[in-house]
Parts: C-alpha cells; sequence; structure tokens
C-alpha cells in the first residue's frame, strides 16, 4: 500500500532533484548495476572505482550481507516485520521480497530521503497479497518522524527488524549514536538490529582512497572502526549474534552470491570499467577486497 510520500507533486518532486551532484544512493546504483542516476553519480563511482579497482565488491557483499540476514531473520528466527532506513534504490532482492519469499505475510517499511528514490519507490510496493509494503520519505536525522509514520504499517508491540545498511558511515558521531539508540529504544524486546558499516580497519590504503573522491565531492565519510561499530549495538542495549561484528563475506557466508547474466564479449569489450561492474561475479572475494563490518543484534 503506497505511503502518503508518493502522492507529492511530480513537479515539485523534479524540483527536489539535483543531478548536478553525487547522492549516496545513486553511487550505490551505480555499482549495483542499476540504471537511475545521472552523470554525476556515474563520476563519483568511476572515481572510487579508480582508487580502488575492487571497490565494486565492498558494494555487492553489503548487499549480500544484507540478503543473509534478512533470510537468517524470517526463516530461522521468525521476525515479520522490517524497518529499512536509507533503503536507496529499488534493485532486484529487496528486503520485502527476501522476506516475503520465505514469510509472505511479512510486513517492511522503506526509508529514504533522496527524491530520486522516491520517485521510483513504486517498485519497492509490490508486495504480495498476504503481507504489506510501505515508503517514508524521510531522514534518518528525524527518528521519531520516521518511527511515528511506520507504526501506520508495522505494529510496535511485536517484533521489528531494523535494517541500518550501510547507511550510519554518512553520519558524524554527535548524531549516529544517539540516532540508533532512539531507533532501538522504540522497538519491542525480541527485536533486531540489522548493521553495516564501512571501516579503514582492514585494508586502509584502498578504502582511503575511496574516502578522498567522496568527501571531495561534498559527502560525509565516516569511517570506523570494529570497537566503534560494537558500540552500536552496545549503547543499544543490545546482545549481539554470532559470529558477532565481521567483515561482511564473513557473516554466515552460505556461498549463494547471485552471479550476473554474462553478456556477449564483443559487447563487454566496448564498455567503460564502472559499466563493467554489473556483469561481476563477486564469488571471488578475498580478506584484502573487503572493508565493511556487518552485524546482526538482538533486544532482549
Amino acid at each position: 500500500m503506497p505511503g502518503d510520500a508518493l502522492s507529492q507533486d511530480p513537479a515539485e518532486l523534479r524540483r527536489r532533484i539535483d543531478s548536478s551532484k553525487a547522492h549516496p544512493a545513486r553511487v550505490y546504483d551505480v555499482f549495483l548495476g542499476g540504471k537511475d542516476h545521472y552523470p554525476a553519480d556515474l563520476g563519483a563511482a568511476a572515481a572510487g572505482l579508480a582508487a580502488n579497482p575492487r571497490g565494486y565488491l565492498d558494494v555487492r557483499h553489503n548487499r549480500d550481507f544484507l540478503r543473509r540476514a534478512v533470510t537468517t531473520l524470517a526463516r530461522e528466527d521468525g521476525i515479520r516485520q522490517f524497518l529499512d532506513i536509507g533503503t536507496g534504490l529499488p534493485t532486484a532482492e529487496n528486503v520485502h521480497q527476501i522476506a516475503q519469499r520465505i514469510a509472505p505475510e511479512s510486513r517492511v517499511v522503506y526509508v529514504d530521503n533522496d527524491p530520486v528514490v522516491l520517485a521510483h519507490a513504486r517498485a519497492l510496493l509490490t508486495s504480495g497479497p498476504e503481507g504489506r509494503t510501505d515508503y517514508i520519505d524521510a531522514d534518518l536525522k528525524s527518528p521519531a518522524q520516521i518511527l511515528e509514520q511506520a507504526a501506520k504499517t508495522l505494529d510496535f508491540d511485536r517484533p521489528v527488524a531494523l535494517c541500518l545498511v550501510a547507511i550510519l558511515h554518512f553520519v558524524e558521531d554527535a548524531e549516529a549514536y544517539p540516532i540508533v539508540r532512539e531507533l532501538v529504544d522504540a522497538l519491542p524486546a525480541g527485536s533486531r538490529l540489522v548493521l553495516s558499516h564501512l571501516t579503514e580497519d582492514l585494508n586502509a590504503e584502498n578504502v582511503r582512497a575511496v574516502q578522498r573522491t567522496y568527501t571531495e565531492r561534498g559527502f560525509t565519510f565516516v569511517l570506523r572502526s570494529r570497537d566503534d561499530v560494537e558500540r552500536f549495538f552496545a549503547e543499544s542495549g543490545l546482545e549481539l549474534a554470532d559470529p558477532g561484528v565481521v567483515p561482511v563475506h564473513h557473516w554466515r557466508p552460505d556461498h549463494a552470491a547471485p552471479v550476473p547474466e554474462q553478456p556477449e564479449e564483443s559487447y563487454l569489450a566496448g564498455l567503460d570499467d564502472i559499466e563493467k561492474v554489473r556483469y561481476k561475479d563477486i564469488n571471488d572475494v578475498t580478506d584484502a577486497d573487503i572493508n565493511v563490518y556487518g552485524g546482526l543484534g538482538v533486544k532482549a
């Protein structure tokens, strides 16, 4: 069921879109092989790839971590409600598709503040008849607004999985930790937090080079250590589930990352490096490729 955000006037929506500047959600879309981005976003992604030629593995394995986490929550933990903040542009295997394939009655609320995401949000609302999806046009920095709107779809007397996947590195410490605490405090016992975050712990030279390309384009880009990431769980009173906070490709690996269909060699040869990313098989990942931590916390 579409939320009120989708009734926004198309002219007003176009006015909000600044295609001259790169936006994190649209840069992410480039690396996931999407088509909903602008030249500025493509340029930022290409610069990031030039700084770290296997950096697409961070993005794609971060997404595969989300797949595994949602699968675990729906299949093993019995979670039927999901609040996904910093949703990004619709891609294959969104949260509701993963969850509702296992439990058709699952309810999912997506949250993002990029008008381009809003423009394509109807693709996130293709719920099966037994479940429900909704979309909130809001900023992570407005947790009270998010919680108020989400309560129209989610039952906060029952466990909710809060997904903060690859979003908190765009928020400074002074705001990031209080925001997570406020969101988790509103959730009932049995709820979960799925969180992933960029770090310089693992392969510092690569990720710092990428950080420079994005901060030059005006992004806030905070790299946090394992201790810093664990702090999000500890300060919110959550118990970390096994295996704790680990590089995302080591979080309960199932070796089932999707392999993209391959085009003709002649077509592939004519593409730029950044355009070839969508066809890459990510199953050849090594520890030297990944700069993202992931973890799952449980509220007692």
